[in-house]
């Protein structure tokens, strides 16, 4: 059985004498994944022309055996939970996000509602969307960490409108690093006539997925974050009956040749992140897909309390809505400004400990991602350098 923790930082290329505890924001690829990808790089600079015009996606609807994109997405889908044909790769899940909300035929008056824990990035996008079709904005506010998972659907079923179109909601928040109840918000939103977008940037590697059963009408992930894949590669997913007025964001070759050859076929680009993504979710399998997500899980749980514990600040998150991050307050001397956060992140940086802080409510709040190269001693030497702070 492999032994996680500080043992597996040889594994990757992080600063041995950095306490990286912010895996989430741009994800970290082990060596071992980074070597298959240049040597993906490699093979596509000894014959150019034939890998990426010939091999990489079906250009013309009449291939006989599978392009590099299609058999990369038949080794991603089972990890995520679709069938092979139904999984298109995305740059990322911001790219995921624009290509529905810019191709969904929105009518004047109708709503897209996003709620308070969505990424910022996206939202903006669904600000765009409604400013181009002549729709509103409507925010639902959701509680913080602390909160028990029924009050997040009672919020949402609450804040919805009969001209709610579109709910854009996080599966994973990721600045207060909550497990959202997504399958009961998705019920919700369909029996008030609402869609819903499930923004699932954090998720793929972080806890398990299977996208079908959530209930969703599209889903957007990211493989470059928690399922150990070079940057930058997500998927995008959307129900059968969402399909027909899909389009990605940037229209080339693929246009009128099916869904999977749009996606695939949008001009020279580098495609070699998503090819090592199989790669990827195979070395995590070696290691034991489930005791990595135990693993990672199990100490963020455990950071979570131990953190709390040490700044005697609050923490009343269920462990139900952890995976593999938890938020935790810091000590209320240190301020609740973005100033004060930035000043709070800038003197960790100097301690050469890598971990996002956020203001909001007045309070800071302190993100720890927990990954197999983590262990422990990182935690306490995170909570010894913010109490000296404080």
């Amino acid at each position: 059985m492999t032994s996680f923790g500080r043992s597996l930082r040889d594994q990757w290329y992080l600063d041995p004498d950095l306490t990286y505890l912010n895996h989430g924001t741009v994800g970290a690829p082990p060596k071992a994944v980074i070597a298959e990808q240049f040597r993906l790089i490699e093979e596509i600079e000894r014959h150019p022309a034939r890998f990426m015009l010939r091999e990489l996606a079906d250009t013309s609807g009449e291939a006989t055996e599978p392009s590099r994109l299609r058999r990369a997405a038949a080794a991603v889908a089972p990890f995520v939970g679709v069938r092979a044909d139904d999984l298109l790769f995305v740059e990322n899940i911001t790219t995921g996000a624009n290509a529905v909300l810019r191709s969904f035929p929105f009518d004047a008056g109708d709503e897209i509602v996003v709620t308070s824990l969505g990424y910022g990035g996206v939202t903006l996008a669904a600000e765009y969307a409604a400013r181009t079709n002549g729709c509103e904005i409507r925010t639902i506010e959701l509680p913080g960490p602390g909160a028990a998972p029924h009050e997040y659907v009672e919020r949402i079923e609450a804040g919805l409108g009969p001209k709610s179109r579109v709910l854009v909601v996080d599966h994973l928040a990721a600045t207060a690093a909550l497990v959202l109840p997504l399958r009961e918000i998705a019920e919700v939103c369909h029996r008030n006539g609402t869609l819903v977008l499930a923004d699932g940037a954090h998720v793929p590697g972080n806890i398990g997925l299977d996208i079908e059963s959530l209930g969703v009408d599209w889903y957007t992930g990211n493989l470059h974050k928690w399922a150990w894949t070079p940057r930058s590669s997500g998927v995008l997913w959307a129900a059968p009956e969402q399909r027909a007025h899909l389009h990605p964001t940037v229209i080339s070759w693929g246009l009128d040749h099916g869904l999977t050859a749009e996606f695939d076929l949008l001009g020279t680009r580098d495609p070699t992140a998503h090819l090592t993504a199989p790669f990827a979710i195979d070395l995590i399998h070696s290691h034991g897909e489930g005791a990595v997500m135990s693993y990672n899980h199990q100490l963020a749980w455990w950071s979570g309390q131990f953190l709390a514990d040490a700044w005697d600040t609050p923490f009343t998150t269920p462990e139900s809505m952890i995976g593999s991050m938890v938020t935790v307050q810091l000590p209320p001397r240190l301020g609740g400004t973005a100033a004060d956060a930035e000043r709070v992140r800038t003197e960790l940086d100097r301690q050469r400990i890598e971990v996002p802080v956020a203001a909001g409510g007045d309070r800071l709040t302190l993100r720890v991602s927990a990954q197999v190269y983590c262990d422990r001693d990182d935690i306490e030497l995170l909570a010894a350098a913010v109490t000296a702070l404080a």
